[in-house]
């Protein structure tokens, strides 16, 4: 007895299966790849990560200097690396996402592949898998 809704040949379903691997792979290397900005205090603080996480640059204008105020410095640090690390989430969700859903699952940013939620801000999107 086969099931509703199920592939009637199995080496279909395995094809299937294959293709969204390949493209699964394509898109975590694509993900890597990419470089991604954030910035704070108008460009004071600029931080150019990769997809994947990974710090690539960071560039401090002499004007957000100041010898005598260390801390603001710091939190255009902070800032700068939240507003990359969001936005190589956000090129996670766009490239991997759809990749991931599942016929009958919440549509994206209702949970993730497996009934799991999205990252939220300063999460590893994708439970670090990327």
């Amino acid at each position: 007895m086969t099931q509703p809704n199920m592939p009637a040949d199995m080496q279909e379903l395995i094809r299937q299966a294959a293709e969204v691997q390949a493209a699964l792979q394509r898109a975590q290397e694509e993900l890597l790849a990419a470089e991604v900005e954030g910035t704070a205090g108008g460009g004071l603080v600029t931080i150019t990560m990769t997809g994947g996480a990974e710090i690539k640059d960071l560039s401090i204008k002499p004007e957000a200097v100041d010898a005598d105020d260390v801390e603001t410095l710091q939190d255009l640090i902070l800032a700068a690396y939240r507003d990359a690390h969001n936005k190589a989430g956000q090129l996670a969700q766009d490239k991997i996402g759809p990749l991931t859903q599942v016929q009958g699952q919440a549509p994206q940013g209702q949970g993730g592949p497996f009934g799991a939620q999205p990252a939220g801000p300063g999460e590893v999107p994708f439970g670090g898998i990327i």
